[in-house]
């Protein structure tokens, strides 16, 4: 049994609403020990809080407004965040950065609420759950300028090409990985890429509701992806490394815990 740690799951989505107290338990006997609760927005970033505090080593949260609702963050928002952020349950400020793919809110609006973001990261000596899609100039060129200031980051769900992947590990950022790399149709890149990703730098998730991993069989008629399906991350990893999954595992974990202060 691994004692791994979903470093990204939308446990406050209405996917859960109905059971999501058994999804909970469904991944701790899937040896997930830990799942840190993803804020994408103030209500959902209130919703992760009141999910996961008191709930360590089990649940942490992170609290941030994504790039798709970056057309309403204000001064107000920056302080909620503030306030949020004190909660002990509250392990990172994110998910927040730059959505060029879908541009629900417009490109001058993510970068300020980005930027805003990095900011009070720094103030607050937290870590950044980093979102990037089709933004990877602009979001280097601001992670740039804040790298030396902020504990950490961690690109969420990286599905990039070599040369986004090695800029990242270059501004030593960590780097998560999804089941997208279970993916035989658009994934397939992913599993050359991850070798070069150093162990303490590597961290797995599920992004659940989203990305069921496609090796699931037979896979579930309802579509959704569930913490309890992390393991198939981390044995499609441990193939595309040629390390074995409890190697991989332990790795992982460990660097979950000291990116996360779990």
């Amino acid at each position: 049994m691994h004692d791994l740690i979903d470093i990204g799951a939308n446990l406050t989505n209405k996917a859960f609403t109905a059971d999501l107290e058994r999804v909970i338990e469904r991944a701790r006997s899937a040896g997930v020990a830990t799942i840190v609760v993803t804020g994408t927005s103030l209500i959902a970033s209130r919703a992760a809080v009141s999910l996961a505090s008191g709930r360590a080593p089990t649940l942490y949260a992170t609290a941030g407004v994504h790039p798709h609702d970056a057309s309403s963050f204000s001064e107000g928002t920056l302080e909620e965040l503030r306030a949020l952020a004190a909660d002990p349950a509250v392990r990172a400020l994110g998910e927040c950065g730059l959505d060029y793919n879908r541009n629900f809110s417009p490109r001058a609006a993510q970068l300020h609420a980005f930027e805003a973001q990095l900011e009070l990261a720094t103030q607050l000596k937290l870590p950044v759950f980093v979102h990037d899609r089709e933004a990877h100039e602009d979001m280097l060129a601001l992670l740039r300028r804040y790298r030396d200031r902020v504990s950490g980051a961690v690109v969420h769900c990286f599905t990039g090409e070599r040369h986004e992947l090695h800029a990242y590990l270059d501004l030593d950022l960590h780097i998560g990985i999804t089941g997208w790399i279970c993916d035989e149709r658009r994934g397939l890149h992913l599993r050359e890429l991850v070798r070069n990703i150093p162990a303490d730098r590597l961290m797995l998730e599920t992004d659940a509701p989203y990305l069921l991993p496609r090796t699931l069989k037979p896979a579930p008629a309802h579509r959704r992806n569930e913490p309890a399906f992390l393991p198939l991350v981390l044995q499609a990893v441990a193939q595309a490394t040629g390390r074995p999954a409890d190697q991989v595992a332990g790795e992982t974990s460990r660097t979950a815990r000291a990116f996360f202060a779990i």
